[in-house]
């Protein structure tokens, strides 16, 4: 792990700002939420003259519907590889165009930390087996090597870079165990203040659950902050969340995750920061928390902020964190009003909801989305309302309903303690039984830490989870990010031959469709033990509740409830394998940067040799001739290149997984010699914008109204002959005719994909027209010049009437001076009738408006760089 930074941490005795006396007489300091008070401190810290941003804050306590933007400048920016890759390539473009220029290509730097961890590149190719591991850490360097390569290159040539090579586990984790300081110095020898970080993941909000400040950004968002700029932004809505009560002993962290979840987005908290407190936090260890944090984007916040408290400082010393500083993060806290004190005064929090963690009852959620939440006795009949029973046919391998992947996954779970031992216990106490996984479902365990191998191990547990195969295979977002592996072929041949709907079930934060394996149609998020305990089932056609997982040698069935571990025996295995100790030789940095990682030759020089040849990365088109120029120009005559339902995600828009026969990208790569074996994932070849521009709208579950009826990459081209959407793209480009997207609801949730919006942008779409927008998307578009434009309340995208033959224009773009100025959609119908209505230019800010102006954020990125 080679690093160049400039990193400057807080130690015991640094000093810290009396943000109190600072504004006394100006700001009601303990009626902020505790978010404002860190944004407050950020702003104290970083600007020449803070008071002038003050009456942001007051305006707030106000209740002002327009509060004046303030400029937040994070701390540091954490990144994964398929992400991070996508930055890194475009600040090594900007060094070749200010080299190009004439100007010094060192100075294009990124102006605070980064941490990127390889964490998403590695596939679950070999599973229940002891080589797993091996054979897939294997596996993924050959894959990956060009892209390594390259990262070999960046982590020695840009100042403020730390890379965290594969094998170590995943990035939020690691966030939280190795990588969160709780107070920073703002430089060497001056004050410390709050740590706080933005990611290229939705799920950066984890680390809320330290009452450090983070949120999700896309990957253009990062790269303007790594170049200098800071974030300018509103104030937030807060919302309190009071949480009461305690959980029962079969409740897990991820049911609380689940059902608080679904309580706060069903009262409404997207955009918002929701703070917890209350006497329900004296039963959440930091695992729970830590869940409940990373669902932030599942219950559509900005983010979920913790308070400090002695489980916060218990969690740094069991992380193996020095006394001095955390020290300090308490004292730290104390002053700013950040710690948990029951007793104290409430800030002014403008909406509050009370959770019983009492009334959460076990439950799973699926089989599309987070939000669907399935208590566990309902499995079966979530699934026939999905998806509507069908006589089954005898001789098939596999039958609607059956488990076909059982993963324990993700971030989210797999480094809770308390989790993973109860998996653990599930296992072992299934085999004394005599139970054994069914031998249709793939198993497989890939844990965020390195550290859950040691303690699975010394327990004796993981021995029990390899006999039901659930053998340890990588350290990484794995089966989470698509990463699944193949399938055997007999299962896969007999659900495409029949159509068979059959699911996944894992403990993961995310089940779209199309996201876990292009051939699964169904997905569950469950706990860990959960997925244990549906392997042993095989079916998700079974109430765990009543009916039995099996049969055992004598005969008797074996219920759920049999088997399921004491509170008490989780708690003390829990005490005796989990430790600081682990934790230090788990992030040592002999043991961190062991393998392969140190054997891949590091590039020289200042700029990147960029390889013609290269299908894994290439040097990006958005500098120079070809960057973007957005311009506040109306739209005229341009047409619907989809228009698409409600809760399209960034998976619909630029998919994660497997490259599949017959789409754009596979063409691609068949033309340029790369056999189906080696096509990998989209998510490998986030370098290359080449295959990333012919993913976009590639998902094979994506449904365009325009593409009668076919689901997949399917649209009309100018012609009005139906081909993928990359195809009818560019006939539009070729006769120099705009397009649009129009969809519904929610439009860009999941995942912080900044490709999402670099697609969109090379397909030549020029606004994209929603119901709704998720935050990070809505963002990234703006930063690539394609407007994003917000139909009124009462309109439905679906009553448009659009066909492939509408004209789209939106007029009264050029002029624009201000946020959310309001604009006229005017449509015109192939037998010549019109209609015309107003949208609302989501141009948010006015740092937004005149990024807009000024041609994007590439273009503001290359005369900053310039100068």
């Amino acid at each position: 792990m080679t690093t160049t930074e400039n990193r400057a941490n807080a130690s015991g005795s640094a000093s810290l700002i009396d943000v109190a006396a600072t504004v006394a007489g100006n700001i009601a300091l303990e009626q902020l939420p505790y978010s404002l008070r860190l944004i407050l401190e950020n702003i104290i810290a970083h600007e020449d003259v803070p008071s002038r941003h003050f009456a942001a804050f007051t305006d707030w306590l106000a209740g002002s519907t327009d509060p004046r933007q303030v400029p937040f400048r994070p701390m540091r920016i954490l990144s994964h590889d398929t992400a991070g890759i996508a930055m890194l390539v475009d600040l090594a473009a900007l060094r070749d165009k200010i080299a190009e220029d004439g100007g010094d290509a060192r100075n294009v730097n990124s102006a605070v930390p980064i941490d990127l961890v390889v964490d998403h590149s590695v596939s679950v190719d070999i599973a229940s087996s002891s080589e797993a591991r091996k054979a897939n850490e294997q596996l993924e360097l050959e894959r990956n090597r060009e892209r390594y390569r390259f990262l070999r290159w960046a982590e020695h040539a840009f100042e403020n870079l730390r890379v965290v090579p594969p094998g170590n586990g995943i990035c939020h984790q690691i966030n939280m165990e190795m990588l969160a300081t709780g107070v920073t110095a703002i430089r060497d020898g001056g004050a410390a203040i709050a740590d706080n970080v933005i990611g290229t993941d939705s799920h950066t909000t984890m680390i809320n659950a330290l009452g450090i400040l983070g949120w999700g950004v896309g990957g253009i968002e990062a790269e303007a902050v790594a170049l200098g700029k800071p974030i300018m932004m509103r104030l937030p809505p807060v919302t309190g969340c009071r949480l009461t009560g305690k959980r029962h002993p079969t409740v897990t962290a991820t049911d609380i995750a689940l059902g608080v979840a679904a309580r706060l987005r069903a009262f409404g908290v997207v955009g918002e920061v929701v703070e917890f407190f209350g006497e329900g936090l004296e039963s959440l260890p930091m695992g729970d928390r830590a869940a409940l944090a990373n669902m932030a984007p599942e219950y559509g916040a900005t983010c979920g902020l913790f308070p400090i408290d002695t489980e916060t400082l218990r969690f740094y010393r069991m992380t193996g964190r020095d006394e001095g500083p955390i020290a300090l993060i308490e004292a730290h806290a104390r002053g700013l009003g950040l710690w948990r004190d029951d007793k104290a005064a409430l800030p002014d929090y403008p909406r509050l909801i009370e959770i019983d963690l009492g009334e959460i009852v076990p439950l799973i959620a699926g089989p599309h989305r987070p939000q669907q939440l399935v208590p566990l006795a309902q499995a079966a009949e979530s699934f026939h309302q999905a998806f509507p029973p069908v006589t089954d046919m005898a001789g098939k391998f596999i039958r609607a309903g059956d488990v076909a992947i059982a993963s324990i996954t993700s971030c989210t779970h797999t480094s809770n303690a308390h989790q993973m031992i109860a998996a653990g216990l599930i296992a072992r106490n299934a085999r004394q039984r005599g139970l054994s996984t069914k031998p249709w479902v793939k198993t497989s365990l890939s844990p965020g830490s390195r550290v859950v191998e040691s303690y699975l191990a010394g327990s004796g547990l993981q021995e029990s989870l390899d006999e039901l195969g659930f053998h340890i295979a990588g350290f990484g977002c794995m089966t989470c990010a698509g990463n699944s592996g193949d399938l055997p072929p007999a299962i896969v041949d007999d659900i495409r031959t029949h159509q068979t709907p059959v699911c996944a079930v894992l403990s993961a934060n995310r089940n779209f469709e199309g996201r876990t394996h292009p051939d699964i149609r169904a997905c569950y998020l469950a706990s860990p033990a959960l997925v244990v305990a549906f392997a042993l089932a095989g079916s998700v056609l079974i109430d765990l509740t009543a009916d039995p997982l099996g049969i055992d040698a004598e005969g008797e069935p074996v219920m759920l409830r049999d088997i399921w571990p004491d509170e008490s025996e989780v708690e003390a295995l829990v005490s005796e394998h989990v430790d600081a100790g682990a934790y230090r030789k788990a992030y040592d940095p002999s043991r961190m940067n062991g393998g392969t990682w140190q054997e891949i030759d590091i590039p020289q020089g200042d700029l990147f040799a960029w390889d013609e040849r290269s299908t894994f990365v290439r040097r990006p088109p958005f500098f120079g001739d070809t960057a973007v120029r957005a311009r506040l120009h109306d739209i005229s005559s341009a047409r619907a290149l989809a228009v698409l339902g409600d809760h399209i995600t960034t998976d619909h828009i630029s998919p994660f997984g497997r490259i599949l026969p017959d789409s754009a990208a596979a063409r691609h790569l068949d033309e340029l010699g790369v056999g189906a074996d080696a096509w990998s994932s989209y998510a490998e070849r986030r370098g290359n914008h080449e295959v990333l521009q012919r993913s976009a709208f590639s998902n094979p579950r994506l449904k365009n109204s325009l593409a009668d009826g076919r689901s997949g990459s399917y649209a009309p081209d100018r012609n009005g002959t139906l081909t993928s959407i990359f195809d009818a793209a560019e006939s539009y480009k070729q006769a120099g005719i705009g397009t649009v997207i129009v969809a519904g609801k929610e439009y860009g949730t999941g995942s912080a994909r900044d490709w999402a919006a670099k697609a969109t942008y090379l397909l030549g779409v020029k606004a994209v027209i929603a119901e709704s927008f998720e935050r990070i998307h809505r963002a990234n578009l703006v930063g690539l010049g394609v407007l994003p434009c917000q139909l009124p309340p009462d309109m439905r995208a679906q009553d448009l009437g659009i066909e492939s033959g509408t004209e789209i224009s939106i007029e009264g773009i050029e002029g624009l001076n201000g946020p959310r100025a309001t604009v006229q959609l005017r449509l015109v119908q192939p037998d010549g009738t019109s209609r015309t209505l107003p949208l609302v230019c989501r141009l948010d800010t006015e740092a937004e408006v005149d990024e807009f102006r000024a041609g994007g954020l590439f273009a503001e990125a290359e005369r900053t760089a310039a100068e």
